[in-house]
């Protein structure tokens, strides 16, 4: 491809980056004529990290770029301005790899194994791995928005840090007590996530 068919990629927020290029390649490749007359093929390459390295192809080691393609039916969105630009749908799809984040911790969340042979026991196992799920993103949404490194924390850190506290229920006066050890890391971002959700309108 020729140097100038490249140009900037942009943030999520549509601000432009020079670490990150986008090209189309809809008119490069014969076969989209045989697929649909809207198919868009783009393309973004980037600086490969370290975990990437060895799975770059020849192509890309000999570019010193990683390539990643886009295959996109979307040709502009009404009232849009400029949502048919490479960049614009490059953006736009890169923002769904949020939803393959939260299949992850799902799976993380015990989605990955069916319990049983039994289809009515997996179903309810299915409906309890996505609650917990669920939970544990509002939680991180509306009680850790501000805790650097918790705010997008995987749920093997939250169960490490928050889940697995090592604290004490007692009873005492007919009041409910949880003493937390003071020299938990995370005691202070625990209570700080508890005290919002407890302040939280009930649901109606």
């Amino acid at each position: 491809m020729p140097a100038d068919a490249w140009t900037d990629s942009l943030h999520q927020d549509g601000t432009a980056t020079s670490d990150a290029h986008v090209a189309e390649l809809t008119g490069l490749n014969t076969r989209l004529a045989g697929w649909t007359g809207t198919l868009r093929l783009l393309v973004r390459r980037t600086k490969p990290s370290a975990r990437h390295v060895k799975n770059l192809t020849e192509l890309e080691k000999r570019t010193g770029w990683r390539y990643q393609i886009v295959a996109t039916n979307i040709t502009r969105i009404a009232g849009v301005p400029g949502s048919h630009q490479p960049q614009w749908l490059d953006a736009l799809h890169r923002a769904h790899a949020g939803v393959e984040d939260q299949v992850r911790h799902a799976k993380a969340m015990g989605l990955r194994n069916l319990p049983s042979k039994a289809w009515t026991v997996n179903r309810g196992w299915v409906l309890t791995c996505n609650i917990a799920a669920d939970l544990t993103a509002w939680m991180r949404l509306l009680g850790l928005h501000d805790q650097a490194d918790l705010a997008h924390a995987e749920p093997g850190t939250l169960r490490y840090r928050l889940l697995h506290l090592p604290g004490r229920l007692a009873t005492h006066a007919r009041r409910r007590v949880l003493s937390i050890p003071e020299t938990w890391p995370w005691a202070d971002a625990f209570t700080l996530c508890w005290q919002r959700l407890t302040l939280l309108p009930l649901a109606t």
